[in-house]
């Protein structure tokens, strides 16, 4: 087990760095998506003010009664922008759903009129301004340390550096703010209920901001599950199927769960925020061809990021 390679990385050695230590960071993070599709990121640009003020944010939302949260909820959206009610999603391969609710912020497109009129607007809370304004920040950040991820994970792959740069512009990403809620009647629960059923993400890369509690673990190669835990304030960055679909299973996305706690534990809330960050429907991800060798065959067939995303929707129950 001490062999997980969940490496912590600095972000100022490849935006900042010199030539030497870009493509040393680039190794790692390759590396590590090799081995784990996990990593750790520090000096990333979101600061402890900031990511403090989001969840005092997120706390107030999943505050509010339940009759105005589901106001916020709209079925035709498929959990993609506003409010998902409790016990809405399952995993992939569950039947139990998870033991949560979550509230999803998209895209705002300002130069493509045409790509504009494809994303549902956002929805805003009427009640709590500051968390319209402070998720919409949140996202911009987020959304900018992902392109530079993807930089380095271009130049792992012998692509050019930009590689990603015009697919993920106005990309169909998302923050989703998550509350699991107190389990207040352990007893009732059916046997495969847990806050996370056990998944992989369908995006290209996951930037996940802390949370406020422990609970997220991942499956080793060894099909041993290992928590990971951050820093501070260091991001958890992980690859998603896109990614791996993309790299012919080159670069994993790693089976990862979120558990229950002890029974003690229960009646406490967990919140945490992940951001997917998601290409525009129209990139190919077809498998790259320096990814395919007799050693490893084409694994995928062809298909689009947006083809991709609606079948998985339906998989996990947000679309008919």
């Amino acid at each position: 087990m001490n062999m997980v390679n969940i490496p912590r990385l600095d972000l100022n050695l490849y935006t900042e760095g010199d030539s030497g230590q870009r493509k040393q960071f680039s190794d790692d993070i390759g590396k590590a998506f090799n081995d784990t599709g996990f990593v750790t990121i520090t000096n990333h640009g979101l600061n402890k003010q900031l990511i403090d003020k989001l969840y005092e944010n997120v706390k107030a939302l999943f505050a509010l009664p339940d009759e105005v949260k589901s106001k916020y909820e709209d079925p035709e959206l498929a959990g993609q922008r506003g409010y998902t009610g409790k016990q809405k999603e399952t995993a992939k391969g569950f039947t139990a759903p998870d033991l949560k609710e979550f509230w999803q912020i998209g895209q705002t497109v300002t130069d493509d009129p045409q790509l504009k009129a494809e994303y549902p607007d956002n929805l805003t809370v009427d009640e709590l301004p500051s968390f319209n304004e402070t998720t919409q920040q949140v996202y911009k950040k987020l959304e900018r340390i992902g392109q530079h991820l993807l930089k380095a994970i271009a130049f792992y792959l012998n692509l050019p550096e930009n590689y990603f740069d015009d697919k993920v512009h106005n990309g169909n990403s998302i923050l989703r703010t998550l509350h699991y809620f107190p389990i207040t009647d352990p007893d009732a629960l059916p046997d495969d209920a847990v806050r996370a059923g056990a998944h992989e993400d369908i995006n290209l890369i996951t930037l996940l901001i802390g949370a406020s509690a422990d609970g997220l673990e991942v499956l080793t190669r060894d099909n041993k599950w290992f928590p990971v835990k951050a820093h501070g304030e260091d991001l958890v960055v992980n690859v998603g199927d896109m990614l791996q679909r993309l790299t012919n299973n080159k670069l994993k996305s790693t089976t990862h769960r979120v558990v229950n706690p002890p029974r003690e534990l229960m009646k406490n809330s967990r919140y945490s925020v992940p951001f997917f960050l998601h290409p525009k429907a129209n990139m190919d991800l077809t498998c790259l061809p320096q990814c395919i060798d007799k050693d490893h065959p084409k694994q995928y067939e062809n298909i689009t990021a947006g083809e991709y995303l609606d079948e998985r929707l339906r998989e996990i129950g947000l679309k008919k």
